[in-house]
């Protein structure tokens, strides 16, 4: 895999991320430590998890699952670039979520043990803490980088003015299915040097290949038996232009030999400001999959087919006019 700076930290990391949110709910135990040994052992050196997850599990589970791997595999900690979040709920007492300067402090103490290590390499804000001044936030995780109990800090699922207001490293949800944060979170991490390692990059499957109108999905799959289920998922968008987007993927995997989601995931891999899409995955075979995605690449005239297609319908204001009216003087940067 080709190796990527992480914003402007120094720190590089390989050009696609391991999800960890499907680990204690659709991948047990055994199944995670072989995805990670797969992803480790393909060269793979970011690892993504959070407090809270699996969401429908017994919250922490991801992160002591991980923690028992690197436990087992001690000598890959110091090649692994850690991640992990704060922000959820972990229980009902109040103040066991949110990104306070107490709650922040104990959760990362709570994730270090889960995780059986000393620090952790980029810790992220899971989400906005409307209830928190972000001065507060800041100083917290600032706090715990000058304590050598995290080195980096970053944000998830932040909007474009909140990002403004922190700017760290950038965890949105991006494909070709979900664009929109092409309009201020893409601009905003390309002027501040920001990386970008998204999530959700095959679109809950949709991007996968492994749905057809013909016939209802097979195996497992978070949209039930319905292959039209989850599209409105993604606000604006209907079942047709979806189905547009994937037999276009479909058609370049066809020209170059490929499977769909290696399409979507080199597409999305090359997007401006991204640094490591995350791949999820419930068993070792997925990661191996995806993972070939490093091998291929896009020629031109297949990547402006997959651009034009998925180009999200844009506002007319102040979008559109913003970006008219940028589009001469942009020109001038090449």
């Amino acid at each position: 895999m080709r190796k990527r700076l992480l914003g402007r930290t120094g720190v590089v990391v390989t050009e696609f991320a391991l999800g960890t949110m499907t680990f204690g709910q659709e991948a047990g135990e055994q199944a995670a430590h072989a995805i990670m040994d797969a992803y480790a052992d393909a060269g793979g050196n970011l690892i993504d998890t959070a407090d809270v997850y699996p969401p429908a599990g017994p919250k922490g589970t991801s992160e002591e699952i991980i923690g028992r791997w690197l436990k087992k595999r001690a000598s890959v900690r110091d090649t692994i670039v850690l991640a992990t979040k704060c922000r959820g709920r972990m229980d009902p007492s109040g103040n066991s979520e949110g990104l306070s300067r107490r709650w922040i402090i104990q959760a990362c103490e709570q994730s270090l043990r889960r995780l059986h290590t000393d620090y952790i390499d980029l810790y992220q804000a899971h989400q906005w803490d409307p209830a928190t001044p972000i001065e507060e936030t800041l100083s917290a995780f600032e706090s715990l980088v000058r304590a050598g109990k995290v080195r980096y800090i970053g944000v998830s699922n932040f909007t474009g003015w909140q990002l403004e207001r922190t700017i760290v490293t950038a965890r949105p949800q991006y494909n070709m299915l979900a664009r929109e944060i092409e309009w201020e979170l893409v601009p905003a991490c390309l002027e501040s040097g920001l990386s970008i390692i998204p999530w959700g990059p095959l679109g809950q499957g949709w991007l996968s290949g492994k749905y057809s109108r013909d016939a209802a999905p097979a195996g497992a799959t978070r949209l039930g038996e319905d292959p039209n289920r989850g599209v409105e998922a993604y606000p604006r968008r209907n079942v047709e232009r979806t189905w547009r987007i994937v037999q276009a993927v479909e058609a370049v995997a066809s020209e170059i030999g490929a499977r769909p989601a290696q399409v979507a995931l080199r597409w999305l891999a090359d997007r401006p400001a991204v640094t490591a899409p995350l791949l999820g995955a419930r068993t070792a075979d997925q990661v191996a999959d995806n993972l070939k995605a490093a091998a291929i690449s896009l020629d031109d005239d297949q990547r402006k087919r997959l651009d034009e297609v998925s180009a999200p319908p844009t506002p007319d204001y102040p979008y559109r006019l913003l970006a008219e009216n940028a589009a001469e003087r942009r020109n001038l940067l090449g």
